[in-house]
């Protein structure tokens, strides 16, 4: 391994196969069970398609929450062929809540590249499909088909910094680490060894982590330092924005107005409710819409949080007393429609509130100004 700053020199070339030998035998003590799981690490995994599915669920989303999930979405889809010919809202609906929905259009595009033309034989061809960053792919490659390629997350760098006294962030090393982890993957299986670093991350070499349940506290080098709280580095991340926004159910003859799905985004391919932002700046823009008094309902609020924003939402339902033509990107839907549609979390709770007495206060602006930034 090259030297590595902030590794004494006489610890830079400690092998993996052995500094990593103790965690073969913990993984087959101490590893959950969980349904993407093979109970042979030394073969092939029988469903590799089970493996793209959890690796794609489980990015940025917790092993509890993904479980259920994984569940529903392989009995719906079990294999590539089912998942790349279905529709998209199904798709979406069955991903609703996991968040970050971006993750089921790679998926899909990755099951039809699959269903096309079978499983890529090397890392290389597997990088190439949709949504597979370098983590994914190796990550697939050594659970899914026992090759020796290095998956590296957030767990893996924080168990590797601190066995290795490593004192900048280990992601700047991440070519050294793979080229050092290889002969522990070689030696005791590459299914084995990258499930047994995740879980110990997971589970024991955590931020805060539980050193005397560690079964690699003997060689690691942030331990013996006292340096545990210190390693890995804690990246510092840019506050959320807050944001005030009313999220509106538009109703007229029977039907709601809703945003269709788009490709990008933090939604995307999920339908959404129109909302309205920074209403105190659109003073000038106010207009008289001949609608006359409008049915309102609007209920308490909450707070929605997303890693780079947070949500104050005011939820509010407003009944046309005639339609009106949709504007471009939106559409009236019915009711039988509305209850199928894929919604975010966000907008689920507000399709969850309608037919329920209103119990909050209409805040400004006008209900006028809400319908011309809508309409």
């Amino acid at each position: 391994m090259k030297q590595v700053p902030g590794l004494k020199p006489e610890l830079d070339t400690r092998p993996s196969a052995s500094l990593l030998q103790p965690l073969a035998a913990w993984f087959e003590r101490a590893r959950r069970a969980m349904p993407w799981r093979a109970a042979d690490l030394d073969a092939p995994h029988p469903d590799p398609y089970g493996v793209l599915v959890s690796e794609l669920m489980l990015q940025q989303t917790q092993v509890a929450t993904v479980i259920p999930y994984y569940q529903r979405w392989m009995q719906r889809f079990p294999d590539a062929a089912s998942l790349a010919g279905a529709d998209d809202d199904e798709i979406h609906r069955h991903w609703q809540g996991l968040g970050y929905y971006r993750r089921a259009g790679h998926l899909r595009a990755a099951a039809a590249a699959i269903t096309s033309a079978g499983w890529p034989a090397d890392l290389p061809g597997l990088l190439a499909l949709p949504g597979l960053g370098p983590y994914t792919a190796a990550a697939l490659s050594a659970i899914a088909f026992q090759r020796p390629e290095a998956a590296l997350d957030g767990n893996a760098f924080r168990v590797l910094a601190r066995v290795l006294g490593l004192r900048e962030d280990p992601r700047r090393h991440a070519p050294a680490l793979r080229q050092w982890l290889r002969p522990a993957l070689e030696a005791h299986g590459p299914s084995r060894i990258t499930q047994a670093i995740m879980e110990l991350g997971a589970t024991r070499c955590l931020p805060a982590p539980q050193c005397q349940e560690c079964p690699l506290q003997a060689g690691c080098q942030a331990r013996a330092l006292g340096l545990t709280a210190e390693i890995p580095p804690r990246p510092v991340r840019a506050a959320p924005k807050d944001v005030e926004l009313f999220l509106v159910a538009l109703q007229a003859d029977g039907r709601w107005l809703l945003h269709t799905p788009t490709k990008g985004g933090l939604l995307g391919g999920l339908w959404r409710w129109p909302t309205v932002e920074d209403v105190s700046q659109d003073l000038a823009a106010e207009s008289r819409v001949p609608y006359g008094p409008l049915p309102c309902t609007p209920w308490p609020g909450w707070t929605q949080v997303y890693s780079h924003r947070r949500e104050h939402v005011l939820p509010v339902s407003l009944q046309l007393a005639r339609p009106v033509e949709a504007p471009q990107g939106l559409r009236w839907v019915t009711d039988q429609e509305l209850a199928a549609l894929p919604l975010g979390r966000r907008d689920q709770r507000l399709r969850g509130l309608l037919g329920q007495p209103g119990s909050g206060s209409l805040l400004e602006p006008p209900i006028e100004r809400l319908l011309t930034r809508i309409l």
